[in-house]
């Protein structure tokens, strides 16, 4: 098992910053890759970026590439993310989530976090 626990919202102007962080405990090296979702009111939760545990890669979804940044601590067992220029349509609640090796799919979530960015 593996727990995951968010960190880091809040409220924000626009074109500020925020940092998420997530905090893993657990089975902690099981993990293969961990990503941060996010879900705006009335929508569907949609993917923000990933992170593979081991390694460099990283992956973004094009609405917040260039604009947030995603690391990780494996000493720490924590991934973070950083965003930056935020805008009002970053308003959401952010989930970190972990996937572990063999599944095919994230495996564990987070509570989740609240950023809302004003106008």
């Amino acid at each position: 098992q593996v727990q995951l626990v968010e960190s880091g919202g809040g409220l924000v102007e626009a074109g500020g910053s925020l940092r998420l962080s997530c905090a893993a405990t657990g089975r902690t090296s099981s993990i293969y890759r961990m990503a941060w979702f996010r879900q705006a009111p009335g929508k569907e939760r949609d993917f923000v970026a990933a992170a593979w545990w081991s390694g460099s890669t990283t992956d973004y979804a094009d609405s917040v590439k260039g604009r947030f940044t995603i690391s990780r601590d494996n000493a720490k067992n924590t991934v973070y993310l950083q965003m930056n220029s935020l805008k009002p349509e970053d308003t959401a609640v952010y989930y970190c989530a972990a996937r572990t090796f063999r599944q095919t799919s994230y495996n564990y979530w987070g509570q989740g976090t609240q950023v809302t960015v004003s106008s």
